[in-house]
């Protein structure tokens, strides 16, 4: 389902529970405000739907959990982009990278509200768990 907003979001849990959806899948975008990630992860837990997405911010929101680019090691690492600019490199001579550190987090919180349950060894490989 596509969502343009906050104000669609009711629409698309609804919509989702409807049609006997078992999870679902956020792709929000990086801009999004935190009050509306953590909107669309109340309406979905209050219908029982886990939440995944490739976003820690969604899971800090509320989300069952992500998996994706680690944020902080990314500005970490566009800091030294600044810096070399700075220094005098020209823009077009930094080569394009691509996000190097992952990270898997989930919320315990949010699988105890929606009644799941995760198994210890996904436990162990989280980088990150939420209590």
């Amino acid at each position: 389902m596509r969502v343009r907003g906050p104000e669609d979001y009711e629409g698309a849990v609804r919509a989702a529970t409807k049609e006997q959806a078992n999870a679902l899948l956020s792709r929000l975008p990086p801009g999004t405000p935190f009050a509306h990630r953590k909107q669309l992860m109340e309406l979905a837990a209050k219908s029982r739907l886990p939440v995944g997405s490739g976003q820690n911010l969604d899971t800090e929101a509320g989300g069952l959990m992500s998996y994706g680019w680690d944020r902080r090691d990314l500005y970490r690492r566009a800091a030294t982009y600044v810096d070399k600019i700075l220094k005098g490199t020209k823009p077009a001579d930094l080569p394009v990278e691509r996000p190097t550190k992952f990270e898997f987090v989930i919320n315990l919180k949010a699988a105890k509200q929606i009644g799941v349950t995760i198994p210890p060894n996904v436990l162990a490989r989280a980088d990150k768990v939420i209590k």
